[in-house]
C-alpha cells in the first residue's frame, strides 16, 4: 500500500487547508473518513467472501473423499457379507447332517423352570458373599446376639 508517514499527512493537511478553506475542511474530512470506512468494509467483505469460497471448495473436496471412502467400505462389506452367507450356508448344511450324532453325545439344555433349589444352586458363592445373600439361616437367639448393640464401659 501507500506509505504515508506523519510528515506527509501534515503536508496533505496544510495543502487541503489552503485549497479547501477552513470553513469546508471539517465537512470534507468527515466525507473522506466515511468513504474510507466504506472502502475498508468493502475490502473486508471481499476478503471474507474469497476465504469462504476457498473453504467451501476444500469442504467439497473433503466431502468427495469421504463419500468415496464410504462407497469403498460399503462394497467391501457387501462382498464379505456374501462370502459369509456362503460359508454360513455350508456350515449349516454340514451341521444339519451331523446333528443326529451330536445330540447323542451332548444332552440338550433343560431350563430349570420352577425348581428353586436348582436356581439357588446356580448362583456362584462369590456373588452371594459380595452382595450379602444369606447362605445360612440364623436362629432367633443368634440373630439377637449378632445385632445387639455393644455396651459402653
Amino acid at each position: 500500500m501507500i506509505d504515508i508517514g506523519l510528515s506527509k499527512m501534515a503536508l496533505i493537511g496544510a495543502v487541503a487547508l489552503i485549497v479547501i478553506g477552513p470553513e469546508k475542511l471539517p465537512r470534507v474530512a468527515r466525507t473522506v473518513g466515511t468513504l474510507l470506512g466504506k472502502a475498508q468494509r468493502y475490502v473486508a467483505d471481499v476478503k471474507s467472501e474469497v476465504n469462504r469460497s476457498m473453504e467451501l471448495d476444500e469442504l467439497r473436496k473433503m466431502k468427495d473423499t469421504v463419500e468415496g471412502a464410504a462407497r469403498d467400505v460399503q462394497q467391501s462389506i457387501q462382498t464379505s457379507a456374501s462370502e459369509f452367507e456362503k460359508d454360513w450356508a455350508e456350515a449349516t448344511s454340514l451341521a444339519s447332517d451331523s446333528q443326529e450324532t451330536a445330540s447323542a453325545v451332548v444332552p440338550a439344555y433343560k431350563h430349570p423352570g420352577k425348581n428353586w433349589r436348582l436356581k439357588k444352586g446356580a448362583t456362584p458363592q462369590w456373588y452371594k458373599s459380595r452382595n450379602g445373600v444369606r447362605t445360612k439361616a440364623l436362629s432367633g437367639a443368634a440373630r439377637v446376639a449378632r445385632y445387639r448393640p455393644k455396651k459402653f464401659h
